[in-house]
């Protein structure tokens, strides 16, 4: 049996604490060396098959014109007050040598050059986009081949050229592009030391010991170093999207720390009733490690899930991102009770900074953390709150339940997208050059849309298309057509008056799609596809916002299926599953009001309002729905052993929920402090992870746990446990569902059965 299992595994790591510690540095540096010789570097690809954006990429493949790969820009404007490319020779030549030095970069295929069509007198830069009508900007496009012949070396080196240019040339150089977009990484190594300091800080004060409070710090670090060092080589192999790292870090700290924080806390449980330290530990593990790995797996299914997206950087983002909770999961029940082993019977008292931390009035002695007495009177104070929240059901259920529903009430204005660069900080190139460009172009010129036609038995179809894309209200300019001679096959580079975060934008991409394309075409043999990288993200939202719903029902039924499993009910986890719908939308409700409306955006350094990034919402969804079970079961484990033990309702909730109220959330301030420190990141889409997962932990934690179970199991009464016979005898025993004789595995008094089913 699964409690079993843990029992010798936790009491062997704590007999043997040294061996295991030795073996974790050993698999950590290994992982580190395998890192460094074999890993790669992130990479986004927003790409999936089936796509109208695909189809396009694939003709522009065909045609070998080089517009199917990478692109980067180079933004330029002179020093000199009032000077233009115009008028101004020296700022012409300065163009002419970037340009020059940029295409001798490794792997360009080609650069557009402003500055030469300005020699022949030719008003094509103009028309293509090129210089700016006053002549005071200009744009150097940098094409490079496709995304899996380079790597962040690339960008580097444009990068470094950038810099040396800067302090040679009388220009002020910026730089964009979707180059920067697929190999700058997201810096989150300040928000992860923020985040474990702080952990570090509430650890402490929860436990007032700093060896209790480095523990689960230690773990984590541990954990998180090999599960992104193993991400790392993975990166290796295939393309990991940027933001895996990040949400892994993100994840792995607040599930790694929460997972030793349940431990811990038993551990400690067990020295307070006078058990040797291995023992404890060995007992620890076997009960509160069973919801950790219960809880592990199901964050690991439920982004897992994520596959039925058909998006190929989603499905590879999830696997990174379960590889660190998983390695999360696997340290909780090996190392963690080694360093319990280890750290001996110093973890049944608290500090002397602790127990002055903890002294309630001055002049008052110190209690310990250990001291009973102190201990009853937190949980009396639980058990007030508890009981009065209990008492008035009815309020409690109904005033919880609206509050949370009115916080979800924006998720109806949701819009699903990528951020542009104008999202970014001004201290980004990528912001600057969006601006410029921007001023000197219009919006429209910072995404441009590239058609792919095949003309195949219908010559006249091109003028026809050129002349329809014109004449389309969100179409700015149309650049000269490109046709590959050896295929035939067409490709127009279309500027949208609108940024490629506007809906107008995504409208005008349906529009060509599902009006102009087709109109143009009639029923020929000819075919077109919109493409280019506005139009690859459009079509990315739309298909996880289409699949959404079906991963969510998908996630539901599992989590419902799992809870009836371990609790032997049909109630509890349908409540579990409701609640837990409520504390997400509400999440849902609040970035849609944060970053869409702007509503306090300043305070965690938003500059402009963006759209939701379009994955962003099935992400959220598998990872809280996961993390939401380790409350779920902690909580209910107990409230359930308390009913088992008196088989009185009230009694159950009241003296469960008190029970673990502490732990839940000392845990979940821990994992909101983790998450917040996120929030502040650079990165829109790291914003909006570290925000929506803060949001819907504190709400799930706070309200739902706090208020609407305890209110909603009082209201079902006996019911709460009810499961009828014939679905008792067919669900099955032993690792997920229940056992009753898991207490005698552990030492602890046998319980007895429900009687009342």
């Amino acid at each position: 049996m699964l409690t079993k299992a843990l029992l010798r595994l936790g009491t062997s790591a704590a007999r043997h604490p040294w061996r295991v510690i030795a073996a974790w540095l050993i698999a950590t540096t290994l992982a580190v060396f395998a890192a460094i010789a074999f890993g790669g570097r992130t990479a986004d690809s927003m790409t999936a098959p089936g796509l109208d954006s695909q189809r396009a990429a694939e003709l522009i493949e065909r045609a070998g014109t080089g517009q199917e790969g990478m692109t980067a820009q180079v933004v330029v404007t002179p020093l000199a007050d009032g000077a233009s490319f115009f008028d101004d020779d020296g700022a012409r030549t300065a163009l002419t040598r970037l340009r020059t030095e940029v295409k001798r970069l490794p792997h360009v295929l080609g650069t557009s050059d402003p500055a030469g069509a300005i020699d022949t007198g030719g008003d094509t830069a103009v028309r293509g986009g090129l210089i700016s009508a006053d002549g005071r900007i200009a744009v150097v496009r940098v094409q490079y081949p496709d995304q899996s012949r380079l790597s962040a070396k690339d960008l580097d080196a444009l990068v470094d050229l950038g810099d040396r240019l800067r302090a040679e040339l009388p220009l002020r150089i910026e730089m964009g592009g979707n180059l920067f977009y697929a190999f700058s990484d997201p810096n989150g190594g300040a928000s992860e030391l923020i985040g474990i300091l702080a952990a570090a800080a509430i650890l402490f004060l929860a436990f007032g010991s700093l060896v209790a409070a480095a523990l689960p710090i230690g773990m984590a670090v541990f954990g998180l170093t090999v599960g992104v060092a193993t991400m790392t080589v993975l990166a290796g192999v295939t393309d990991v999207p940027t933001f895996a790292p990040v949400l892994g870090s993100m994840v792995g700290l607040g599930v790694g720390i929460d997972y030793a924080l349940f431990v811990l806390a038993r551990h400690r449980e067990y020295l307070a009733r006078g058990l040797h330290p291995h023992e404890a530990a060995g007992r620890a593990v076997a009960t509160a490690g069973r919801p950790v790995v219960f809880a592990g797996g199901t964050v690991v299914v439920s982004i897992l899930g994520m596959a039925v997206a058909n998006v190929p950087f989603m499905t590879v983002g999830g696997v990174a991102v379960s590889i660190v909770v998983l390695t999360m999961v696997v340290a909780s029940v090996t190392l963690l009770p080694a360093f319990l082993g280890a750290a001996g019977p110093r973890l049944a008292r608290a500090g002397r900074i602790g127990r002055a931390l903890q002294t309630r009035k001055p002049g008052r002695l110190a209690r310990r953390q250990d001291d009973p007495a102190a201990g009853a009177a937190r949980a009396a104070g639980w058990r007030r709150w508890i009981g009065h929240v209990s008492r008035h059901p009815v309020p409690y259920a109904v005033g919880a339940a609206g509050l949370l529903l009115t916080a979800t009430l924006p998720v109806l204005g949701l819009r699903v997208g990528l951020p542009d660069d104008s999202s970014l900080p001004h201290s980004r190139t990528e912001r600057r050059a969006y601006d410029l460009v921007a001023e000197g172009f219009g919006p429209g010129t910072n995404g441009p849309l590239v058609i792919a036609a095949d003309p195949t038995g219908d010559p006249g179809v091109l003028d026809r298309l050129v002349g329809a894309v014109a004449a389309d209200p969100g179409i700015a300019s149309v650049a000269p057509t490109h046709i590959d001679r050896a295929t035939g096959i067409a490709t127009l580079v279309v500027f949208p008056t609108t940024s490629p975060q506007d809906k107008a934008t995504a409208d005008t991409i349906a529009r060509l799609r599902t009006d102009v394309l087709p109109t143009a075409i009639a029923h020929g043999p000819a075919r077109a596809h919109v493409g280019g990288a506005a139009a690859s993200l459009s079509d990315v939202g739309r298909r996880t916002s289409q699949r959404l719903p079906v991963f969510v029902a998908a996630v539901l039924a599992m989590s419902f299926l799992l809870l009836m499993l371990v609790f032997r009910s049909i109630l509890v986890p349908l409540k579990a599953v409701l609640l837990n719908l409520l504390s997400i939308g509400a999440a849902y409700g609040i970035m849609v009001a944060v970053f869409q409306w702007g509503w306090g955006g300043a305070l965690i350094g938003l500059e402009a309002t963006v759209p939701i990034v379009s994955f962003i919402p099935m992400f959220l969804f598998a990872i809280l729905f996961g993390l939401s079970m380790d409350y779920e079961v902690f909580l209910l484990s107990r409230v359930r052993e308390e009913y088992l033990r008196t088989g009185d309702n009230g009694t159950a909730i009241v003296e469960g929920v008190s029970g673990t109220a502490r732990i839940i959330t000392s845990a979940a301030l821990i994992m909101v402090a983790v998450l917040l420190s996120f929030a502040v990141a650079e990165d829109p889409s790291t914003k909006m992870f570290g925000l929506g997962l803060a949001t819907a932990i504190f709400i799930d934690a706070t309200v739902v746990r706090m208020v609407l179970v305890p209110a909603t199991m009082t209201l079902l009464g006996r019911a709460n446990w009810w499961l009828p016979k014939w679905l008792d005898r067919m669900l099955p025993r032993g690792p997920v569902g229940t056992d009753d004789n898991d207490a005698e595995s552990t030492g602890e008094a046998p319980r007895p059965r429900l009687v009342d089913r």
